[in-house]
């Protein structure tokens, strides 16, 4: 079984969930990992199925999600897939799904790909590497929104237990056919 994992990722978290599902599902499949602003053009008939992984930034998917989506929707739905979101909101764990969590919610509304799984990760709060003006917007809106506020600190809220679990039903698709 060849596998194809994408992802969109800003400030990394993304890529390194991503880049653990790989590792997972290696041990099973032939499992190929790529950045989504950088896959060209592909040819997804390659694969048995594919994951796409995104974080939000700001309350938006980076645009690259949408036009890859638009572009291959047709084989994403009829091919087992899957979508995962990363984002800050996630933290609190009633944000945690794709009913729960307003920007997946969006998202899947909004685009004709239907996954066949589908997740919300919480991300990772990296203050000391964020530019000067994405340091202070988040600051704001982790005060807004009752979370951490010291821009000396790095916080990782991802679960991994939550991953290692999604990852296991993204195998056990391509026994459902």
């Amino acid at each position: 079984m060849k596998v194809l994992i994408l992802y969109s990722s800003r400030d990394g978290q993304t890529q390194t969930i991503a880049s653990y599902i790989a590792k997972q599902l290696s041990a099973e499949d032939s499992c190929e990992i790529k950045d989504l602003s950088q896959v060209g053009q592909i040819d997804l008939n390659q694969y048995q199925q594919v994951m796409i992984g995104a974080s939000v930034r700001y309350g938006h998917f980076s645009p690259v999600l949408s036009k890859f989506v638009n572009k291959h929707v047709e084989q994403l739905n009829q091919m087992p897939s899957a979508f995962f979101a990363v984002n800050l909101t996630a933290r609190k764990p009633e944000k945690r799904s794709p009913q729960t969590n307003a920007y997946v919610r969006k998202f899947l509304l909004s685009t004709p790909w239907q996954p066949t799984l589908c997740t919300v990760f919480a991300g990772a709060l990296r203050y000391p590497r964020y530019r000067w003006i994405d340091r202070v917007m988040i600051q704001l809106i982790m005060r807004m929104t009752g979370g951490e506020t010291d821009t000396s600190k790095e916080v990782e809220y991802t679960d991994w237990q939550q991953v290692s679990s999604f990852s296991q039903d993204f195998l056990a698709l391509q026994y459902k056919k």
